[in-house]
């Protein structure tokens, strides 16, 4: 006889005030070499955007600055006085900086944005799981420079118990009402 292991995933509705927007090195010249670099950094910047309209919290990180260089500079822009969170384990979550920051803001859902897919945002995405977080991951706002890795990156992240999003579904998730001053600066946001 064989046992078959069965996971049931759980989808939760996310709410702004519950929920983070981890933007993930989206840095220098890996950002313009990763698959669709501006549909992705467009998205990123929509998510960034939205949640300043929200209120829901940003955390960003960079790789290795020196080597891969600083945020795209349309990104930081909109990121104002926030301070990237520099590391060099591929895991936000190794680095002990981050965790702190993160716990300061006690969300439990987390919204990953950012690159690689396959290994940053994967390694990261995996480690919120096992510490209890719920990653819902912006599948149009991560990349690899391979599709193929974008796409393995979203699969094993997705079997890991994470849940698959997109801009405009995380945005409207995240207003539920399709009406107000609120919803209509977030529909111009999505427009753009």
């Amino acid at each position: 006889m064989y046992s078959v292991n069965v996971i049931i995933l759980k989808c939760t509705m996310i709410v702004p005030s519950e929920t983070l927007l981890l933007l993930i090195d989206i840095q220098g010249k890996l950002a313009q070499s990763v698959h669709q670099p501006e549909l992705v950094e467009n998205n990123i910047k929509k998510l960034v955007r939205a949640c300043a309209v929200l209120d829901v919290p940003v955390l960003y990180t960079e790789q290795y600055p020196k080597g891969l260089g600083e945020t795209v500079a349309p990104v930081k822009e909109l990121l104002g006085d926030l301070e990237p969170i520099e590391k060099i384990t591929f895991s936000c979550c190794a680095t002990e900086p981050f965790m702190k920051r993160l716990r300061l803001f006690n969300r439990n859902d987390i919204l990953v944005a950012g690159m690689e897919t396959h290994v940053c945002v994967y390694q990261t995405s995996v480690e919120l799981i096992e510490f209890g977080y719920n990653v819902h991951l912006v599948t149009d706002a991560v990349s690899s420079r391979a599709e193929s890795n974008r796409n393995i990156g979203i699969h094993c992240i997705e079997k890991a118990g994470g849940s698959l999003t997109s801009t405009e579904m995380a945005i409207f998730e995240l207003q539920r009402v399709a009406s107000g001053d609120r919803f209509r600066e977030l529909s111009k946001i999505i427009k753009e």
